[in-house]
């Protein structure tokens, strides 16, 4: 069984074959060709499906993928300067663990959306590229010294508003994992 890696971590692993566990980004189809884009709050990698390369069952199943459906991919790394982050994962194999329906898509899109939308959905829009971002700059932290434990463990802090708000009510029941 090849080993379970963070997209960080897949310089570590050029020419090896790997599982990668995260989510869909995007996905791209040119052909006999997929490009689909893989995170997992560590990165963002691409991956190619080749037609020809894995079993037809398997280059369907990436075919149908929908944004931000969670996944196991197995692939080999490659480097490649023209990839995002400098590295393509080879797929040898797609495991769905949960599909976004198509008929109630992830509702935050690479396409531009109004303030007021997501406003509405910042516990989703947390996870576009940017505000990831924003949350990992380590000048914003108000508890350093708490973070740096943290962030040795790969997690990444966040101070929402409204799960801030609502702890200072009185409820309690915030779990980090």
């Amino acid at each position: 069984m090849p080993p379970i890696v963070e997209i960080r971590q897949v310089s570590s692993h050029v020419g090896q074959e790997v599982v990668l566990q995260g989510w869909l980004y995007n996905l791209r189809e040119s052909g006999k060709l997929l490009f689909p884009l893989f995170r997992d709050g560590t990165g963002i990698i691409q991956g190619v499906v080749v037609k020809s390369a894995v079993s037809p069952e398997v280059f369907e199943r990436a075919r149908h993928l929908t944004q931000e459906s969670s996944l196991r991919v197995t692939g080999k790394v490659r480097a490649d300067q023209r990839a995002p982050g400098g590295y393509e994962l080879d797929i040898s194999n797609v495991e769905i663990i949960q599909l976004v329906p198509p008929e109630s898509p992830y509702p935050i899109t690479p396409r531009s959306m109004g303030s007021e939308f997501l406003m509405d959905h910042r516990h989703l829009w947390l996870r576009s590229t940017r505000q990831h971002a924003i949350l990992g700059v380590p000048a914003m932290r108000s508890s350093r010294p708490c973070a740096i434990s943290f962030d040795d463990r790969g997690f990444t802090l966040g101070d929402t508003p409204i799960l801030t708000a609502h702890l200072l009510r009185g409820h309690h029941h915030l779990c980090l994992r």
